[in-house]
């Protein structure tokens, strides 16, 4: 089989590999999309492990079935998660799923970008999830990203009535504006510096899209009666982000990070103005079983605009323009690999 082998952001190549054999507990999935995740480009994480097969948004057919397997079958069309917790530690009885040791350490083989992936015994007790006929493979792979987005905004307890400020426009900055306005926030504002984004933001729901400047918390305070916003979501690792994050939020208000800088960034955080505001700051990582089931079920209601949202869809030979595409600031936002495109 055919797989694309990540070594850098400017060298990913099709190498082959020979088809994994599966044992009684496993599955075999034919991949039919995978797309490429904003964390599949960050360099600072991912070369430490290169080289390497990355994609964790696969959907596929099940094209094998282990003896012992029960409730799959040959054909079965699912979603698969790379990652998932053991259920019984300390930290998934608190509700801290992605912090289970389990989950950081279970994986399926090579990776989302490759024709055929190996799925542990473990990702199927509790990690594949079928998909309605509704529901096609690409629109499946926002299973995992979008339930990444149902966490964060459930721990930044985002309410109706809020004023949110989504920093970042990307792919995750855009889910955010979907799930909120899906949820029947009043008020959901873009700041970006990308005009292309910004534009992105606005037709898939956001009120209001501004530049990422200086001049963003007083254009909030005009817009909330000289308040700002109530909720600060930051989707981008820029530097930058953090102050402006730090300078919209309100009283009593929250800041979520949805991603961060790199690890060798230290950020000086105005603590006295936290504290005499009472402000949160927060950070969310990955996704739970009960988010992904929550994403399935709300991209089941079709409510969200996933179509518009796929800019490009490449078969796996060119994983390469996939990766210029997503660290270019052209026009791309969602780009999907299709390993079985017959143009393998």
């Amino acid at each position: 089989m055919f797989v694309a082998v990540y070594y850098n952001n400017k060298d990913v190549r099709v190498e082959e590999f020979p088809l994994p054999e599966i044992g009684e507990e496993e599955i075999l999935l034919k991949v039919m999309a995978s797309g490429i995740c904003g964390s599949d480009v960050l360099e600072w994480y991912r070369l430490p492990k290169a080289p390497r097969v990355l994609g964790h948004e696969a959907t596929g057919m099940i094209e094998q079935v282990g003896k012992k397997v029960v409730n799959l079958k040959v054909g079965d069309r699912v979603f698969v998660s790379h990652h998932v917790p053991c259920n019984v530690c300390v930290h998934c009885q608190k509700g801290h799923h992605t912090s289970c040791e389990t989950l950081h350490s279970t994986n399926y083989f090579p990776g989302g970008f490759a024709q055929y992936i190996k799925v542990p015994k473990i990702n199927v007790q509790y990690g594949v999830y079928k998909l309605p006929d509704s529901l096609s493979y690409e629109e499946g792979t926002f299973i995992e990203p979008l339930a990444c987005v149902v966490r964060s905004q459930k721990l930044a307890d985002i309410q109706k009535d809020d004023s949110v400020l989504i920093i970042g426009s990307g792919i995750s900055g855009i889910l955010h504006v979907q799930l909120a306005k899906f949820k029947g926030v009043k008020q959901v504002i873009v700041a970006d510096i990308n005009q292309y984004r910004m534009e992105l933001a606005v037709q898939f729901g956001a009120d209001y899209a501004f530049n990422a400047d200086d001049s963003l918390p007083q254009k909030i305070k005009a817009l909330n009666n000289g308040r700002l916003t109530d909720k600060v979501i930051v989707c981008t690792g820029a530097i930058q982000a953090v102050t402006l994050a730090t300078d919209c939020v309100e009283r009593g208000g929250n800041i979520l990070f949805f991603a961060v800088p790199e690890p060798t960034i230290k950020i000086p955080l105005p603590i006295n103005q936290f504290w005499r505001n009472e402000i949160t700051i927060q950070t969310s990582y990955g996704a739970a079983p009960n988010d992904l089931e929550e994403a399935l079920s709300i991209l089941i209601t079709k409510k969200l605009n996933l179509t518009d949202m796929i800019t490009h869809r490449l078969p796996l030979r060119e994983i390469q323009e996939g990766y210029n595409l997503m660290t270019t600031t052209g026009k791309s936002l969602k780009i999907v690999i299709e390993p079985n495109n017959k143009n393998i």
